[in-house]
């Protein structure tokens, strides 16, 4: 990042193979919502290009970009108050290929389930969820990501769980 600071613009390619992947996958966990999460990644990177003088290099790159994922995120909330809702049938899409028709559809409704008990979540809690089991950060990481102490991390992941646990097993218990 500190080279498309300094304008080598070509290096943003590079950033962009690097993480789109990663940043799609966090909004799409806070989100739910194919359609937008690839145009909140490219209004991420576009934000990358026009904030880059923001960057020090002091810092890690991903807590940099976590922030402005953030902010795409609010932006996003802000505008579409009801976008927030999964359409869980978008999962089956993601089921790879090869796998067995019975042990797909068992993959299938364990991701359902999961998903669907993701939605219930607070947005704090699907948040650290989103980077800490998905994204794989580092609870210091995140503490930076999201402005609080590394404790305070561990304590909402904690909550999180348990919150995502209580809310899978209700739901479950009214699938049976």
């Amino acid at each position: 990042m500190l080279k498309v600071k300094s304008g080598d613009l070509d290096k943003m390619g590079l950033l962009f193979e690097r993480y789109h992947r990663p940043l799609y996958t966090f909004l799409y966990h806070m989100t739910s919502r194919d359609d937008a999460c690839q145009d909140m990644v490219q209004n991420v990177f576009y934000r990358m290009l026009k904030y880059r003088h923001t960057f020090t290099g002091e810092g890690e790159f991903k807590t940099w970009m976590y922030h402005l994922a953030r902010n795409v995120l609010n932006d996003y909330a802000r505008q579409n108050k009801s976008a927030n809702h999964a359409d869980v049938h978008e999962l089956a899409d993601r089921l790879e290929g090869g796998v067995k028709a019975d042990a797909a559809f068992e993959n299938y409704q364990d991701t359902e389930s999961l998903h669907n008990a993701m939605a219930g979540l607070s947005p704090e809690h699907k948040e650290v969820l989103a980077l800490s089991r998905f994204q794989e950060l580092k609870y210091s990481e995140i503490a930076k990501i999201i402005n609080i102490s590394e404790g305070a991390v561990k304590v909402r992941v904690h909550r999180a769980m348990e919150e995502l646990k209580k809310i899978f097993l209700k739901n479950n218990r009214k699938m049976a």
